[in-house]
């Protein structure tokens, strides 16, 4: 058992303490016992420690298992030699277990044993085999990098991080290891005993505590402000983005998407039990957007289908911040309304939305999305791709291709993708397109008046400029904190706010 006692004497004669481990397994002691010791030590003031990071690969259990027996291929060509006749698969199940399943499939590989077509019966195909894994195995760690890395393959041998300690004694080193006293007690003066005490040092230098560690930013906390300020400063304004459950009819009949689209199935949408309905609909712009997607209107055919108020008043958690684009231009379409005169706008939002996606190194079930629209008379396609460009632009994103696609709710689409250069690829960043009458002319807006809109991720453009690979890595519960601490401010330059 190690004692403050043995490890101060180690200290005296030795001078220091290499290293903890090695120290540790000489004299049999429990390291972890050891590591208290020395840090106990060193806030006593005798001693300073230095750890010392260390990996190193080791045999799992199940790799022990195989040393010992055989690699599970082995052990089904030797169950079937010692066997006089040919067995079945369940009599190797029953015979080997779990090993059966593993050492199946590679004995068969490595034609150490066959299967009649025809009776489905299993022998061994050579009088004799080299158990070259359980060799490898034994001879574990002398190998050559190659036969290690067909180890780690097989997830026979495991990554093991440990922390050493380097431990050295300062001016305060005493082999007097009694327990130092904090104060000096009322006991203490009347019976006088006070000055034969050893005292802890009083420290002066940590009074005022230790520094708070906060106000880090988060890496899309940062770019989120940065393309906020790109679009101000490129006239945008920005819209209220409050409703993160909205109702379908907003999220989708609006923007004259039919109720049939695979979209709004619970395959890529979030549905909210309570509440389940919305209320708050306008009556006549409801019975506007019904009219378009049963009948179609102004030219249009609309989807020739029987359309569903229960259907469009479920709620939802959104899906993408157009819906509230949607209600942005309906609000510009009811003061033309009053007015008569319509005003050329340009707004944008920036927020949270929701979709029941499978996640991978690129997508999340929640992200943030910019979104964007210009509304104004005798607008195309040209506008809205040179709008783009100089907005990914001021992001320092210039690698940027186009490709046409299709939107329910705008004509012509386009997608919009930036080449990552550390997953050396092209990634979507967004969609974007004009939208489509059927969606404004319900509305009230006028007739001649164009809106181009895009939406795009926030989470790409920020894995592009940072370089990070897994977005996961960038957002969510298994982000690392040392990556919103240590990433630098990521601010457009003063030079291209001026271009």
């Amino acid at each position: 058992m190690v004692t403050r006692e043995a490890v101060v004497a180690f200290i005296a004669e030795a001078g220091a303490i290499a290293d903890s481990e090695e120290l540790a397994a000489e004299r049999g002691w429990d390291h972890v016992a050891l590591v208290g010791v020395i840090k106990s030590l060193e806030a006593a003031g005798m001693v300073t420690s230095e750890p010392m990071k260390r990996e190193s690969w080791k045999l799992t259990e199940e790799a022990e298992g195989y040393r010992a027996n055989g690699s599970p291929e082995a052990q089904v060509f030797n169950f079937l030699s010692s066997r006089q006749s040919s067995s079945q698969n369940s009599d190797i199940d029953a015979a080997l277990g779990d090993v059966a399943k593993i050492g199946f499939s590679v004995a068969m590989k490595n034609k150490w044993i066959q299967v009649d077509k025809q009776s489905k019966q299993v022998t061994a195909a050579t009088q004799s085999i080299t158990d070259a894994t359980q060799a490898d195995l034994v001879a574990f760690p002398n190998l050559a990098k190659e036969r290690i890395d067909q180890l780690k393959k097989r997830k026979l041998v495991q990554l093991v991080k440990t922390t050493s300690f380097r431990t050295t004694p300062t001016e305060g080193f005493s082999t007097d290891v009694r327990k130092k006293e904090t104060a000096i007690t009322a006991e203490m003066c009347s019976k006088g005993t006070w000055a034969a005490e050893s005292f802890k040092a009083i420290n002066l230098t940590n009074v005022s505590g230790i520094p708070c560690q906060g106000g880090h930013l988060h890496p899309l906390m940062k770019v989120k402000q940065e393309i906020r300020q790109i679009l101000l400063l490129m006239g945008f304004e920005e819209m209220p983005t409050n409703r993160w459950v909205e109702s379908s009819f907003w999220n989708f009949d609006s923007l004259f998407q039919p109720q049939q689209h695979p979209a709004r199935d619970a395959h890529d949408t979030f549905f909210i039990q309570s509440p389940a309905r919305a209320q708050n609909i306008p009556r006549d712009y409801l019975e506007r957007v019904k009219e378009m997607h049963e009948h179609g209107g102004h030219g249009s055919t609309g989807w020739n289908y029987t359309w569903s108020e229960d259907e469009a008043r479920k709620t939802i958690l959104r899906t993408h911040t157009t819906a509230v684009s949607a209600r942005m231009l309906k609000l510009f379409a009811e003061d033309y309304e009053k007015t008569g005169v319509f005003m050329p706008r340009k707004c944008f939002s920036i927020d949270r939305v929701f979709r029941n996606e499978t996640l991978d190194a690129t997508h999340l079930a929640e992200f943030h999305q910019v979104e964007g629209f210009v509304a104004d008379r005798g607008l195309g396609l040209g506008h809205l791709i040179g709008v783009l460009k100089e907005f990914f632009r001021r992001q320092g994103i210039t690698n940027l291709r186009f490709k046409p696609a299709f939107n329910p709710y705008t004509e012509p689409s386009m997608e919009i993708f930036g080449f990552h250069p550390m997953l050396n690829k092209w990634v979507e960043l967004g969609n974007s397109g004009i939208f489509r009458p059927e969606m404004l002319l319900p509305m009230g807006l006028p007739e001649d008046v164009t809106v181009m809109a895009w939406g795009v991720s926030l989470e790409r453009p920020t894995m592009i400029n940072y370089g990070i690979a897994n977005i996961r890595d960038l957002f969510g519960f298994k982000q690392d904190i040392a990556v919103t601490k240590k990433n630098p401010v990521c601010w457009i330059k003063a030079t291209e706010v001026a271009a």
